[in-house]
């Protein structure tokens, strides 16, 4: 009788225990459960990261225009890169691996808030930088404005000096002479030509020799020459002249007279007169043979 009671009692117990045992198996498997779970989150939130990380430094790679800084850039995104893929290869349950995972991520992301400052600072003295540069633009542009200002009163004011001290051939008259030199009523009767005219007082111009050309032009531009090597130059080119006078110029007015001996054929119409010193026009006129 005593024996069966303590084999019930035996059995009682080892039901009792073998069901804590089966207790605790089902909370550990469920602990296990729970954390690998939990591990997989963990898992998948690094991943999320490194992906946003290698991101940023697209971002960032656009914001500078620093070569060693993109350098620099480039190789902390390669290294995210790597890490990433380094973590999409370890199991859910390595909870070693994943937790020196995360320990980059954190230092990767020190890394990146150090880099973020640097492009800040660069940023800010390059904004500094081209506050200065427009300002010194701006300074040599106005400069530039006043000197080609300077430049251009300097040449207005050279040219109207240089105007003002050129000759001035006034009062020029053509008179036809015949052969008794009177003045001749026909073309036909026509032996010379009197070119009388006026050199203007002009205190401006220098005073010394000068070389006058006249050049008499026939109702068909032809010119009246003896030859035609005799040429003067007038704004870089050669033109043929008819007379050619020496004077010597006071700066007082002063009158010249030069003549054509006619051995050519003149006829009838409107003929012109140009009369030029130093390479400038001082003088014009027309007249009329009939």
């Amino acid at each position: 009788m005593k024996k069966n009671i303590i084999f019930t009692i035996i059995a009682v117990l080892l039901l009792a225990a073998m069901g804590v045992l089966a207790y605790l198996l089902m909370n550990e498997k469920q602990a296990n459960t729970e954390l690998r779970e939990e591990f997989r989150l963990e898992k998948e939130d690094l991943e999320s990261e490194y992906t946003t990380f290698s991101r940023q430094y697209d971002e960032l790679k656009l914001t500078v225009s620093n070569d060693s800084l993109a350098q620099l850039l480039e190789q902390e995104q390669l290294k995210t890169q790597r890490l990433l893929e380094e973590l999409r290869t370890v199991k859910s349950t390595n909870a070693t691996e994943i937790r020196r995972l995360k320990n980059e991520l954190a230092t990767l992301r020190t890394v990146m808030v150090s880099y973020i400052n640097q492009i800040d600072s660069l940023n800010q003295i390059n904004a500094q930088q081209k506050v200065v540069i427009e300002e010194v633009t701006q300074k040599y542009n106005d400069a530039s404005r006043q000197i080609s200002n300077l430049t251009e009163e300097r040449k207005n004011l050279t040219e109207q000096v240089t105007l003002a001290s050129q000759l001035d051939a006034t009062g020029i008259r053509v008179t036809p002479l015949n052969k008794r030199g009177r003045e001749a009523k026909r073309t036909k009767d026509t032996e010379k030509l009197q070119i009388s005219f006026n050199i203007a007082k002009n205190i401006t111009a220098k005073t010394g020799d000068r070389t006058l050309y006249v050049r008499i032009l026939k109702p068909d531009n032809d010119v009246l020459t003896r030859d035609a090597s005799d040429t003067f130059s007038y704004e870089n080119r050669q033109l043929t002249y008819s007379i050619k006078k020496y004077i010597e110029y006071t700066g007082e007015e002063q009158p010249v007279s030069v003549y054509w001996d006619v051995q050519e054929f003149l006829y009838a119409g409107n003929y012109r007169l140009d009369i030029f010193a130093e390479g400038n026009l001082i003088g014009s006129s027309s007249f009329s043979l009939k």
